[in-house]
């Protein structure tokens, strides 16, 4: 055992820590801010000729405004399908087409569903706050493994408080995510 394992371990644990912060990224996303965001609709399947596909691989969409998101279809025909595709994912919205495009108006937030969003906000940074200590427990786990095959105690030593530095890094990077969308949604 040497230094190059105990880098490696290192190096993976840090990549899984990124994913988590990648993810609470996208699902952060997720959660509508009272603005309008194409990432809203990014779950969003359609029937596309009997096979559920993805509402940007059928349809362009955009933020005209703040408070709207329109859709166009590239084939007209499929309209109905996705407004129903819409009101079908439960996102709280109400599509209105005009024959050739989509409007999802977003409707103002009230301070009880701002404040259950950032509950749901904390949720999901609690999850990635997990998901990074679970990394650091496998990292340290994986260099006792490597003190008991032969890794001097003090490179141990030096392993496990660099797999803590890591992960205070990256819970810190957590926690000014969720600061912002927290800002993000209650600003009016």
């Amino acid at each position: 055992m040497n230094q190059e394992d105990v880098q490696f371990c290192l190096e993976e644990s840090k990549e899984k820590m990124e994913a988590a912060l990648r993810h609470l990224e996208l699902e952060l996303s997720k959660i509508r801010a009272g603005r309008a965001n194409p990432k809203i609709l990014q779950d969003v399947l359609v029937d596309y000729y009997g096979s559920p596909t993805p509402l940007a691989q059928v349809a362009n969409i955009a933020t005209p405004d703040p408070r709207t998101i329109a859709v166009q279809p590239w084939d007209k025909k499929m309209i109905p399908t996705i407004e129903r595709a819409i009101m079908n994912a439960n996102l709280g919205l109400n599509p209105d087409n005009n024959g050739e495009v989509i409007r999802v108006n977003i409707p103002m937030l009230t301070e009880e569903r701002r404040r259950d969003l950032v509950k749901q906000s904390k949720s999901e940074a609690e999850i990635a706050k997990v998901s990074i200590r679970n990394a650091r427990r496998d990292a340290i786990e994986q260099v006792k493994k490597m003190t008991k095959n032969g890794l001097p105690e003090d490179m141990a030593k030096d392993a496990e408080a660099d797999a803590q530095k890591l992960t205070d890094d990256f819970g810190k990077r957590v926690d000014e995510q969720l600061a912002r969308k927290e800002k993000d949604i209650m600003t009016i």
